[in-house]
């Protein structure tokens, strides 16, 4: 009888979970993730009960206590690391390390979507400095830029460089303000490429600094084609001042490493995708 008895007992006990994670200690495991948040920028629940093998409620659960240790900070489907959150701001000299062969290859690919005469608008930023670099390959362009370091980069091209006028953001290198915001209402460009910080289907693109969202609005109104280039990073992130819709992007370029399910949802919003 009590064999009888232990084995529905056993029958009833929770699945043992399979894959690598299961054959972590739980402390191993959790410092995997805080890597991966590292190296990645952000985490998703999804992703790694996928490539651990483990279940979403665990993965939660080493989330929620690593929010608790302060190794990271949990948001929706995920967590990002300390100070990445909405309020957060780096430095144009703290993101040039980041990333940088992903936003080499966005670079590349930005660039083969221009055309020889064409008006070109840049935002400011890292990835959008590295596609000022690479069109240097062109002849006869015409660049509008908010960011002083861009305008420099290419002031000894034969480019006609529009500099907009405005306060400086010494941590950007921006041109914000009315100044800015005026000078693009008169402006008309054949296309624009938007480096932001946080991009969400449902919220929209966000930057943390309301000044500069306004100045990308503008961008965005003045451009014919709005192409928004960033590392996967950015995605489902959501910073403090929001910039514009989803659905007023024409085209996304981000790296291979981006979730299938938002590669997925951003082409059903009819949004054209590039993986590089």
């Amino acid at each position: 009888m009590k064999s009888k008895i232990a084995s529905k007992a056993t029958a009833v006990e929770a699945p043992v979970e399979q894959g690598r994670g299961s054959q972590m200690l739980i402390e191993e495991r959790r410092q995997y993730i805080v890597a991966l948040a590292q190296q990645h920028g952000r985490v998703l629940v999804e992703e790694l009960s996928q490539s651990l093998g483990i279940s979403r409620i665990t993965i939660r659960k080493d989330l929620d206590y690593l929010q608790r240790r302060g190794a990271l900070q949990r948001t929706h489907g995920g967590a990002l690391l300390p100070g990445s959150g909405a309020l957060a701001d780096p430095s144009l000299q703290e993101k040039e390390g980041r990333h940088s062969s992903e936003k080499q290859r966005i670079s590349a690919a930005a660039v083969e979507l221009v055309q020889e005469g064409q008006c070109v608008l840049l935002d400011s930023g890292t990835t959008t400095t590295a596609i000022a670099r690479a069109l240097k390959k062109f002849s006869h362009l015409t660049i509008i830029t908010n960011a002083v370091n861009i305008a420099a980069e290419l002031s000894g091209t034969d480019f006609e460089v529009l500099l907009t006028g405005g306060s400086l953001r010494k941590n950007s290198f921006s041109l914000v303000g009315p100044l800015a915001e005026d000078m693009l209402h008169d402006m008309h460009a054949d296309i624009l490429f938007l480096g932001v910080d946080g991009f969400d289907l449902e919220v929209g693109l966000t930057t943390p600094n309301v000044m500069e969202s306004r100045v990308n609005r503008a961008m965005v109104k003045a451009s014919a084609l709005v192409v928004a280039v960033c590392d996967s990073t950015k995605f489902n992130r959501r910073s403090m001042s929001k910039i514009v819709d989803a659905t007023a992007i024409h085209h996304v370029i981000t790296d291979s490493n981006l979730s299938k399910e938002t590669a997925e949802a951003l082409r059903n919003s009819n949004i054209k995708l590039t993986l590089v």
